[in-house]
C-alpha cells in the first residue's frame, strides 16, 4: 500500500479524510470548551481534586500539555481509522484472487488498471521458465510466456499421443506459476495421481483439465486461454507452435535420438538439435508478442530440450532479431546431466547461436555466486556452470549476478532473477535514450560485470552517434 497512491489527485479520498478530521477537531473543541467551563465554575471536592488535576495534566506546563494531547490524539485517530476500514472491508478484500491492496483497488477504479512498466516475453520450458515467471509476477510488468511443445514423456507424452494435442505439461506449470487463484486451485492443477494400477496413473490433474478443455472448446489455444481464466493468470501463456513436433538430437557419435525424454537418457554429447517437421510454423500470437516486447528472456531451463527447440520454430528467431526489445539469455546455474555435461557459460551461448546461425541476444546473465553449490552432492553428476573463457564472447554483453537460490543451489532464485533482468532492461533503455540525444554512457551496473565489457546495444548507440 503506497502513500503516493493514496495522495494522487482524483482518488476522492483526501477530501473526505480532511472533512472527517475537521469534524473530529470541531467536536473536540466543543468538548474542551465544555470541560473548561466546568473546571472553572465548579469546585471539586478536595478528595477528588488531585485526580482531576492528574487527568487534566496540570502537572505538565503549557504548551507541552497541548502538544502531548495533540500527538496522542492524532495517533489514535489514524490507527482507529485504518483498523476500522480494514475491519469493514476485509470480507470484500479477502475474496479477491489478485491480492491487491485497498489503495490499488481504488486507484484502478478511478483511473483504470496501471500501465505495466515493461512488456516481457519469456521463452523456454520446464521448471526453469516457471521459476522465472514466479519472480516476474511480483513486478508491474506484462508477461507473455512462450513455451516449447516438444515434451514426449510422462503424462504430457501420453496425452499428446492419445489425443493428438500439444503436450500440456509445460503449459500447465507456467499457468500455475502465473496464477493468482486460491492456493488450493494451484495445488489441484499440480496434483499427480499415484501409481495404483489405474489408467490415471502418473497423470497430472492440470494436464487432464487442459486436455478436457481442448475437447470442449475445440482447440488447444482456446483451452489454454480458458484455463488461464480459471486460474486468474497474471499474463499470457502460449505455445511456440501448434504443430505436433518431435525434438531430435544428432549426437557426437553420429547417432540420431528422437524424443525429448530419450535425449537426456542417451547420456551422450549433443552435436545439434533439430525438429521433425524441420520448420514448423510459429503460433502467430507468439510472433506478435515478441515483436512488441520490451524485454525478451530466453531460459533458464534445459538448453537443448527447452530453449533451443523454441528458436528453431520457423519465424521465432527472426522475430527475436527484428524485435526492438532487449534480449537476454539466462544461463543455467549448473550443468545438466545428459545435456550440458562440463558445459561452461560460453558453451551455452555458443550452442544457442550455432543453432540459429549467429548472435541472437544482447546479453547473457550468468550466476557468480558459487557458495551454495558447495552443498550439491557430487554423486548427482552436475557442477556449477564455469565462467572460464567468458571474456572471449565478443557479440554478447556478459552480466554477472548472484541469481542462485540459496536453498536449492541447482536452481535460480525467482526474486533475484527477476530483479536482475529488470535492472538490465532499465539500464539498457536508459542508455538508448541517452544515445538518442548524442551522448553515450555505459551504465556501471552492466559494464562492471566483466571488465567493463561493452554490449551490442552500446556499440549500436556509438554508431548512431558517430553518424549524427
Amino acid at each position: 500500500m503506497k502513500l503516493s497512491t493514496w495522495l494522487r489527485p482524483g482518488m476522492l479520498i483526501k477530501r473526505w479524510v480532511l472533512l472527517l478530521m475537521l469534524g473530529l477537531v470541531m467536536t473536540s473543541l466543543g468538548l474542551a470548551m465544555g470541560l473548561a467551563w466546568v473546571y472553572r465554575n465548579y469546585d471539586f471536592p478536595h478528595r477528588v481534586s488531585g485526580l482531576v488535576q492528574a487527568v487534566t495534566l496540570q502537572f505538565i506546563p503549557h504548551p507541552y500539555r497541548e502538544m502531548l494531547m495533540l500527538m496522542v490524539g492524532g495517533c489514535l485517530v489514524v490507527i482507529g481509522f485504518i483498523q476500522l476500514s480494514r475491519s469493514l472491508l476485509s470480507p470484500f478484500l479477502e475474496q479477491r484472487a489478485d491480492g491487491q491492496g485497498l489503495a490499488e483497488i481504488i486507484h484502478a477504479h478511478r483511473f483504470g488498471p496501471a500501465q505495466p512498466e515493461f512488456r516481457v516475453v519469456a521463452i523456454g520450458g520446464g521448471t526453469g521458465l516457471s521459476t522465472l515467471l514466479r519472480g516476474l509476477k511480483a513486478h508491474n510488468v506484462a508477461i507473455t510466456a512462450i513455451v516449447t511443445t516438444g515434451d514426449d514423456g510422462g503424462s504430457s507424452g501420453r496425452l499428446r499421443t492419445e489425443f493428438n494435442i500439444p503436450p500440456p505439461g509445460d503449459i500447465r506449470n507456467c499457468l500455475v506459476a502465473l496464477a493468482d487463484s486460491e492456493p488450493l486451485m494451484s495445488d489441484l492443477f499440480q496434483f499427480r495421481f499415484p501409481e495404483v494400477g489405474s489408467p490415471l496413473d502418473g497423470h497430472s490433474f492440470g494436464n487432464l483439465f487442459i486436455t478436457a478443455m481442448t475437447q470442449v472448446t475445440g482447440s488447444f489455444e482456446r483451452a489454454v486461454a480458458e484455463s488461464s481464466r480459471v486460474l486468474a493468470v497474471r499474463g499470457q501463456v502460449m505455445p511456440s507452435t501448434l504443430e505436433n513436433i518431435t525434438v531430435c538430437a544428432e549426437m557426437a557419435d553420429g547417432q540420431v535420438v528422437r524424443g525429448e525424454s530419450r535425449i537426456t537418457q542417451y547420456r551422450g554429447r549433443i552435436r545439434r538439435i533439430f525438429l521433425d517437421p524441420e520448420r514448423p510454423e510459429a503460433y502467430d500470437p507468439a510472433i506478435i508478442a515478441i515483436l512488441s516486447a520490451d524485454l525478451i528472456v530466453l531460459g533458464p531451463g534445459s538448453l537443448f530440450t527447452s530453449v533451443i527447440p523454441n528458436v528453431l520454430v520457423n519465424g521465432i528467431a527472426h522475430a527475436i532479431r527484428f524485435s526492438p526489445a532487449v534480449k537476454v539469455y539466462v544461463c543455467n546455474v549448473t550443468t545438466q546431466r545428459g545435456e550440458t555435461d562440463s558445459f561452461r557459460a560460453v558453451d551455452h551461448v555458443q550452442a544457442l547461436h550455432d543453432h540459429v546461425g549467429g548472435p541472437l541476444v544482447d546479453y547473457v546473465l550468468v550466476n557468480n555466486n558459487f557458495e551454495p553449490s558447495r552443498r550439491i552432492d557430487p554423486a548427482l553428476g552436475i557442477a556449477p556452470v564455469s565462467l572460464d573463457g567468458i571474456d572471449r564472447l565478443q557479440d554478447v554483453g556478459v552480466i554477472l549476478r548472484d541469481v542462485v537460490c540459496d536453498e536449492q543451489p541447482m536452481r535460480h532464485d525467482p526474486a533475484k532473477l527477476s530483479a536482475a533482468l529488470l535492472e538490465i532492461v532499465r539500464e539498457a533503455k536508459s542508455t538508448a535514450r541517452t544515445a538518442d540525444f548524442g551522448e553515450v554512457r555505459e551504465p556501471a551496473a552492466i559494464t562492471g560485470a566483466v571488465g567493463g565489457m561493452a554490449t551490442p546495444a552500446m556499440a549500436d548507440a556509438r554508431r548512431r552517434v558517430s553518424r549524427q
